[in-house]
């Protein structure tokens, strides 16, 4: 009898021990999927405001992620000149009780459609765009590049400055006005307002298309002023 007590309290002592060294220490586990939803909704509302349809195509993370126990809260870094689209690299800062416990660095890659006019073929390096040489689709900005046109009216009657493949965007910088005023062209410089209207006789210092700015010298007193064009003999002083 004494013996079996003397097992009993043994078997305690052991229980006893055996539970303080092997206690797991409280804690918590975040899924793969919880930690990607934080990046999608991160993207998400980065670009919510600029009417785009917004794709998450790839999120480089996967497993679940331990973290102590306590309230967590997600921080998410992205590079100062990355507009929220294509690739880029992205750090996802986890917080626990308010101490950083994470500093996880994950690659993204995003979709963000929108549309954009198109060339419906090869255009020639000089060649006046009109409607029937553009389309308008839905495209990725990622892969557009540059300051892309949305608008057809913007584009028709513009020149290209270089030749441009069919079926890829078109951008600002590759469109100029055709100059409807010529460097050295005498024109009439028109200043008025409500009850006042002048004109006088001046000389470009440049070529432009209507709506540029250009330097035009008053005959008369000899003075460089800059003036807006309005149309092929004819520029406007804005004040």
């Amino acid at each position: 009898m004494k013996s079996l007590t003397r097992i009993a309290i043994c078997m305690l002592f052991l229980a006893f021990f055996c539970s303080e060294a092997c206690a797991v220490p409280s804690g918590q586990v975040v899924k793969a999927d919880a930690v990607r939803q934080v990046l999608t909704d991160y993207i998400k509302n980065r670009t919510a405001s600029l009417g785009l349809e917004v794709n998450v195509k790839r999120i480089g993370y996967g497993g679940d992620l331990s973290l102590p126990a306590g309230k967590v809260d997600y921080e998410v870094v992205a590079p100062q000149q990355w507009e929220g689209w294509g690739s880029a690299n992205l750090a996802l800062i986890v917080r626990v009780n308010g101490q950083v416990k994470r500093n996880l660095p994950i690659k993204v890659e995003v979709e963000a459609l929108t549309e954009m006019v198109v060339t419906n073929r090869q255009l020639e390096r000089g060649q006046v765009i009109t409607a029937s040489d553009v389309a308008l689709q839905k495209r990725d900005l990622a892969t557009a590049g540059g300051k892309i046109c949305n608008n057809i009216a913007e584009v028709v009657g513009m020149r290209l400055k270089n030749t441009i493949r069919g079926n890829v965007p078109l951008r600002g910088d590759q469109l100029e006005k055709i100059p409807i005023v010529k460097n050295g062209q005498l024109v009439t410089i028109l200043l008025e307002n409500d009850s006042l209207r002048i004109t006088a006789t001046g000389r470009c210092k440049g070529a432009g298309g209507a709506g540029d700015l250009v330097i035009v010298q008053n005959m008369s007193s000899k003075k460089e002023i800059p003036a807006r064009i309005v149309d092929a003999g004819t520029v406007r002083v804005e004040f």
